[in-house]
């Protein structure tokens, strides 16, 4: 079980906290429990929308799996964010430096900067404060019009909604696209990615259209992704001929056919792997390519 932490700080947004708190908490239904902890430097915090929030003041012990996640507030201005102390700081710095992930949504980026773990790392924030943070840490790089970014285990968001997003992406890195495109699909959550960033999962930035014969074969293909799915099996299961399923899929992922679409769902979870020491044949194995050289083709396609 991992424990999230959320560090609430006055003013916060609450879909900046309580969208990604949904993502975790509907993992849970599915199999992969989470504990959520909500933590303040004060036991009532005010939120921008009028709701006050009950909060622990004790840090809970964290380990290297273990998250904490600042949402964003309600500020014109980074300069003009609420006090964040000396000790929470300091818990976000050696938390990250146990190996833990830190993330934040929204202005939340400000928590981080102040923490020094902006520093030489890719991140983003909310278009409205994308200059302002890149103007008080001139070490970070800033990446502007996208949704999140991941950098050494420091994620970014760009705020409100995008929370989701992150989140969701965090469940994809750690459990595989099939679960976080089933808690995606629960809430209802289909969005569509911008930018060209490789931490957009392929199971979300292909899933913004209404086509529920394709939602449901991408349903298959995200569960059995790393298992061999014919095309005609696949059209059958959905219900259609294979050249509906292939005339109706690449019209609503913009292009993509089905097998392209496993493909880049492999391609994404060995791109991981890979990341966290796994060999290139042993990363080809583990999603389903037969012969090591696919990806190695698909992986030179993608530089």
């Amino acid at each position: 079980m991992s424990h999230i932490a959320f560090l609430l700080v006055p003013g916060l947004h609450l879909l900046d906290l309580a969208g990604p708190a949904q993502v975790f908490s509907t993992a849970s239904d599915f199999g992969h429990p989470y504990t959520l902890s909500y933590i303040a430097e004060q036991p009532l915090i005010p939120t921008a929308q009028g709701l006050p929030l009950a909060a622990r003041l004790d840090w809970p012990e964290l380990g290297p799996e273990d998250l904490i996640v600042v949402p964003g507030w309600r500020a014109t201005a980074l300069a003009g964010s609420p006090v964040i102390g000396a000790a929470s700081r300091q818990f976000l710095q050696d938390h990250h430096a146990r190996g833990g992930t830190v993330a934040s949504v929204c202005a939340g980026a400000e928590a981080l900067g102040r923490a020094g773990l902006l520093d030489g790392r890719r991140c983003t924030t909310h278009h409205d404060v994308q200059d302002e943070l890149a103007r008080r840490y001139p070490r970070a790089v800033v990446i502007r019009d996208v949704l999140y970014t991941a950098d050494d285990r420091v994620v970014t968001s760009a705020g409100i909604a995008s929370g989701i997003d992150l989140a969701l992406h965090l469940i994809a890195t750690r459990h595989g696209p099939a679960i976080a495109a089933r808690v995606a699909q629960d809430m209802v959550v289909y969005a569509r990615r911008s930018g060209h960033e490789p931490q957009a999962s392929a199971m979300l930035r292909y899933r913004s259209h209404l086509d529920d014969t394709v939602h449901r074969a991408q349903d298959l293909l995200d569960a059995r992704f790393d298992q061999p799915l014919p095309l005609p099996a696949l059209a059958a299961a959905v219900g259609v001929s294979e050249r509906t399923l292939t005339r109706l899929f690449t019209r609503a992922t913009g292009g993509l056919t089905p097998l392209r679409y496993q493909q880049t769902l492999r391609l994404e979870r060995a791109e991981h792997l890979i990341s966290h020491g796994a060999t290139v044949d042993a990363a080809a194995r583990a999603v389903g390519f037969e012969d090591p050289r696919m990806l190695r083709r698909l992986r030179a396609r993608e530089i």
